[in-house]
C-alpha cells in the first residue's frame, strides 16, 4: 500500500474527456458559420462553452463523480497553463494569467447555466455576444450557438454519467444550427 502512494494516478478517461470537450468545440463550423472569432480569445471562449456545459451536466452526481469533473476541470487548467508557456508567456506572468483565465470562467458558467437551466436562448445569446463576440457583435449567429448549446445540454442531460465519464461524450451537430433562422 506504502508504494502506491508514490505511484502516478492514471488520469487516461479525464484526459480522454477533456480532448473529446477540446474536439467538439475545436470543430471548423463554429469558426466559419456561428463566426466565433478563429483567435485565441475566441478558441477559450468555446472551449469554456464546452466545459461549462459538461461540467454542468455532471454536478449533484455524487462524490466519485464530483472527483473526476475536478480532474477534468484541473486537467483543462494545465493545459491553460502550458499553453501560455508555449505561446511564451513568462514564468512570473502565467499565474496571473492563470487566474484571469479561471475567473473568466467561473463569470462566464455564472452566467451561462442560469440561461441554459431555463433555456432562455435570448439570454443565453446576450451572454454569448458579451464574451465570445465583444467587438463584433453578430445577433444572429450569437442567437444560433446558444440554441446549439441549449440542445448540447438536453443532450447531455440523457446520457448517464458512467457514459460521459469514460469519454463517450455525444453532442449535438453543430452543422445543424448553422443556417437557423433565429
Amino acid at each position: 500500500m506504502l508504494f502506491g502512494l508514490f505511484r502516478r494516478r492514471s488520469n487516461n478517461a479525464e484526459h480522454s474527456v477533456y480532448c473529446q470537450i477540446v474536439a467538439q468545440a475545436r470543430q471548423p463550423v463554429f469558426y466559419t458559420d456561428f463566426l466565433v472569432p478563429d483567435t485565441i480569445d475566441g478558441r477559450f471562449d468555446l472551449i469554456v462553452a464546452h466545459a461549462v456545459l459538461y461540467f454542468r451536466r455532471m454536478r449533484s452526481e455524487g462524490k466519485d463523480v464530483a472527483r473526476f469533473a475536478q480532474t477534468v476541470f484541473d486537467l483543462f487548467f494545465l493545459d491553460m497553463d502550458a499553453s501560455l508557456r508555449e505561446m511564451g508567456v513568462s514564468d512570473t506572468r502565467v499565474p496571473k494569467k492563470v487566474k484571469v483565465m479561471g475567473e473568466a470562467f467561473y463569470g462566464r458558467a455564472d452566467v451561462y447555466i442560469p440561461a441554459i437551466d431555463s433555456g432562455d436562448a435570448a439570454e443565453l445569446a446576450k451572454a454569448l455576444g458579451r464574451n465570445i463576440y465583444p467587438d463584433n457583435p453578430e445577433p444572429v449567429a450569437q442567437g444560433r450557438l446558444a440554441l446549439y448549446m441549449i440542445e448540447a445540454a438536453r443532450l447531455l442531460s440523457e446520457q448517464p454519467a458512467e457514459i460521459l465519464m469514460k469519454g463517450s461524450i455525444e453532442w449535438p451537430d453543430p452543422e445543424a444550427f448553422k443556417s437557423l433562422a433565429v
